[in-house]
């Protein structure tokens, strides 16, 4: 008797009942969201790659300016010192200028000369005594 109830009793010409259309829509939500985990797992592994390359350029990047900025600093060095050569010799050539004029002047007034270098170690020697005391 079942069966002659209207409400359990579908006929194959009968349109699809909402508990179907739930059913088929649903599967097809499924079908779509496993599509889309799937685009999206395909999208973050191509960003990790491009992001792993952009990664590595950077490294390059790096190791390449800091070679680079060694090599300056090298040639900073190296020019450092043969600036510091110059500088030895500029002070060289002013210090031989100085014994020099001293020279002359002691070969032009020897006695004021004599009497200057005979005052100065006098003085030096004071004030090397009352720093004893």
């Amino acid at each position: 008797m079942a069966r002659n109830c209207p409400s359990t009793y579908r006929s194959p010409q009968m349109n699809p009942t909402h508990t179907d259309n739930l059913k088929s829509n649903l599967g097809e939500a499924s079908d779509h969201l496993k599509q889309a985990a799937s685009h999206a797992g395909d999208a973050i592994r191509g960003a990790a790659n491009v992001a792993g390359d952009e990664v590595r350029l950077g490294k390059a990047n790096v190791k390449s300016e800091l070679a680079d900025g060694a090599l300056s600093g090298i040639a900073a060095l190296e020019e450092g010192a043969g600036a510091a050569r110059e500088q030895v010799d500029q002070l060289m050539d002013k210090g031989r200028d100085l014994v020099d004029s001293a020279a002359d002047l002691i070969r032009e007034r020897p006695i004021a000369s004599f009497g200057v270098a005979f005052a100065a170690g006098w003085i030096i020697a004071k004030l090397a005594r009352s720093g004893d005391k």
